[in-house]
C-alpha cells in the first residue's frame, strides 16, 4: 500500500505568472499555504476554529527547491504531508507536480504551535493523532 499523502489540485492563474510565463518564485509559498490549509480541513481541523481556540502554526523556516517551471493554465498537484511531529514543532513536506507528473518544486516548511500572542504551546493531541498516519520523512529527489 502506498504511503498516504494529501493532494490538492490547483490550476495556475495568469496573475501568478511572470512576463516569461512561469510561476513567480514567491507565489509557490502561497500555493503551499493553500494546500496545508486544505490538508488541515481534510483532517477535520480547519485553521479558523483552531485560531479561535488560540492555536496557530506560524512558519519559522522554509526551504524550497525549484526543479522546473509551472506555466499559465497548468494543472498542478500539490502534495503535502507531515515530516516531523513534535511537542510544539510541526514540519511539512511538499511536492508540486504538473499534469505530466513532472516535478516542479520540493519544499519543507517548519512551524511552531503557538497561542495567538505567539507563546509556544503543545500541539493539540487530537490533531497530532490525525496527522500521524500521514507522517513520513522528507527526502529530496536527486
Amino acid at each position: 500500500m502506498a504511503d498516504p499523502i494529501f493532494r490538492h489540485a490547483h490550476r495556475v492563474t495568469y496573475a501568478e505568472c511572470t512576463l516569461g510565463n512561469h510561476v513567480y518564485y514567491a507565489r509557490y509559498l502561497d500555493l503551499l499555504e493553500t494546500a496545508r490549509g486544505e490538508f488541515f480541513r481534510h483532517l477535520g481541523f480547519p485553521l479558523q476554529p483552531l485560531q479561535e481556540q488560540d492555536t496557530i502554526f506560524p512558519v519559522i523556516e522554509c526551504r524550497l527547491r525549484y526543479k522546473s517551471p509551472a506555466r499559465y493554465d497548468d494543472l498542478l498537484a500539490i502534495e503535502v504531508w507531515p515530516a516531523a511531529i513534535e511537542r510544539v514543532r510541526l514540519n511539512f513536506a511538499h511536492r508540486v507536480l504538473n499534469h505530466h507528473n513532472a516535478l516542479i518544486l520540493e519544499a519543507e516548511t517548519f512551524h511552531v504551535c503557538t497561542s495567538v500572542n505567539q507563546k509556544p504551546k503543545r500541539l493539540p493531541a487530537e490533531l497530532g493523532d490525525r496527522l500521524k498516519p500521514f507522517l513520513q520523512p522528507f527526502v529530496l529527489s536527486s
